[in-house]
């Protein structure tokens, strides 16, 4: 056998020479298409599917090339490229051969599209130009369209050393793993703008105009149920939010890899709204588009160390709650006006401490309760409850008055005779529901009794100033919100199911 070191360089020749041949067969097929003069753009993608998947194999690994259906003219990118599992590698935008690419690359579409994936080739077929975060990276061309189209020959080849190296640095594309809070709510919010104004809305207004489909159930339900009046655009806007951070919470309970088919089953059966969308988003079949988008965000979060970032700030105290400022530099960056609209500035960690103490000493010095917080008669009702950062802040620091008078061994019965009986929350939008529950999860993980299975806090998804018990209905998909806000109702009357007399309350009105 020749020793290893005289084989590289034959072992290089013999990789670059098939890498050349993909090439060749490639440009022989399009040029093909193009000299018959009838070609459609979509004609060209077959080609163009069979080239990415024989690169990939001369690298030794396999992708998988999705060729994206179009839902409307700006739609989703035309190929998308990933491991079939949590990597997504990249997409490319592919228009007919002979667009004119720097026209392109300044289109609307285009631009969206460079904000939203950081990995994205543009092409014409013959012409391919990598983007990185946006930026140029490399840019090579195969051979010159208008020589099959004008004069009806095949081209030849040109450039195809750099070609091959820029499908190299395409291939090797990966997510930073080292994501702080605030990057990883930015890179979140991009991708979730597109879900909403790319996929969710445009698919809703089909099937609004239908009157029927998965989405029109769900948006028919929160009409019901939650928010009346609620426009397309408005629960394009809520449904977006509720899968990112539906995500969000699922990961935070993924021990490793995580994707989007992992995450109806890492969320807690007892939050049954967020169970019900993810079970159409996970186990069933949404549209190719909303896989891919979805998809994107999962895999965002795969790489992300989300328990390390929750370890640090969370867990260990170092530095503020990176939950309390998720959603504030979420919206700052996926929607700037909805986050002026709807007031999502949070009240400083400092303020809530003070205001949550406040209002224990003067259960011990007004009401005549010595445990404040801990007293058993006391009902706790955030009504605009957002994250849940005053309830969360009400917990921790009745588990501080209780461990302090009465040690850590009975702490079990304050959670489950006094805090889950008697605390509650409403919220009003799906974002801040779904990330209150985590909190609160985690919360009680770090003070050391988390929630069994099958509990849950009472914290509900629900119009705090709509007093009606709408009737509770059996129908798939609005099942789980009906009963949400029959639960909801029990509460606001003084209906629950612990019996507690309810006196006195502590109601706070605030956004967070």
């Amino acid at each position: 056998m020749a020793p290893l070191r005289g084989r590289i360089p034959f072992m290089i020749h013999h990789l670059q020479n098939d890498r050349y041949q993909i090439l060749k067969s490639y440009l022989d097929s399009i040029a093909d298409l193009t000299r018959r003069g009838d070609a459609r753009e979509e004609s060209y993608y077959p080609a163009l599917k069979d080239l990415l998947e024989a690169l990939a194999r001369a690298r030794g690994r396999t992708v998988q090339v999705t060729v994206l259906p179009r839902l409307t003219e700006a739609g989703s990118p035309d190929f998308r490229v990933w491991d079939g599992s949590q990597k997504v590698i990249g997409y490319i935008e592919a228009k007919a051969p002979g667009t004119n690419l720097d026209r392109e690359k300044t289109s609307e579409q285009l631009q969206r599209y460079l904000h939203t994936f950081p990995n994205l080739i543009l092409t014409d077929f013959y012409e391919f130009r990598l983007y990185r975060n946006g930026v140029p990276l490399e840019c090579a061309r195969l051979a010159r369209p208008f020589i099959p189209q004008t004069l009806r020959e095949k081209p030849p080849d040109e450039q195809v050393e750099e070609l091959t190296h820029l499908f190299e640095t395409f291939f090797s594309f990966v997510l930073p793993p080292s994501l702080t809070a605030e990057d990883l709510a930015r890179e979140l919010a991009r991708r979730t703008r597109f879900l909403r104004d790319q996929v969710i809305l445009p698919e809703l207004k089909g099937q609004v105009a239908a009157q029927q489909g998965p989405l029109y159930g769900f948006y028919d339900a929160f009409q019901k149920y939650l928010i009346a009046g609620l426009t397309e655009d408005q629960f394009a806007d809520l449904y977006a939010q509720t899968i990112t951070y539906g995500l969000f919470a699922a990961r935070t309970r993924a021990q490793n890899s995580f994707n989007r088919r992992m995450a109806h089953d890492l969320i807690p059966s007892t939050i049954g709204i967020l169970r019900d969308v993810f079970k159409f988003i996970s186990l069933e079949e949404p549209s190719p588009q909303m896989k891919v988008i979805v998809d994107d965000i999962a895999a965002v979060l795969n790489v992300a160390d989300v328990q390390a970032i929750l370890t640090q700030y969370f867990r260990q105290g170092k530095g503020d709650d990176p939950i309390l400022h998720f959603y504030e530099t979420f919206l700052a960056e996926y929607d700037p006006e909805t986050r002026e609209r709807r007031g999502v500035y949070y009240t400083p960690q400092a303020v809530v401490r003070y205001i949550v103490r406040a209002v224990h000493d003067l259960l011990k010095t007004r009401f005549g309760l010595p445990d404040g917080l801990v007293d058993e008669r006391v009902t706790l009702l955030d009504p605009a409850a957002g994250t849940l950062t005053f309830p969360a802040e009400a917990i921790r620091l009745a588990f501080q008055e209780f461990t302090a008078k009465y040690g850590e061994g009975a702490k079990e019965n304050l959670l489950r005779r006094h805090i889950l009986p008697h605390f509650y929350a409403f919220e009003l939008l799906m974002a801040p529901y779904a990330i209150g529950h985590m909190k609160i999860s985690l919360l009680l993980e770090t003070l050391g009794v988390p929630l069994r299975n099958g509990e849950r806090f009472q914290f509900y998804l629900t119009n705090a100033l709509e007093m009606e018990d709408r009737a509770k209905t059996p129908i798939p998909g609005l099942a789980s919100l009906s009963e949400e806000s029959h639960q909801a109702a029990r509460v606001k009357k003084g209906r629950t199911d612990s019996g507690h007399p309810g006196q006195p309350a502590l109601f706070g009105a605030h956004r967070q």
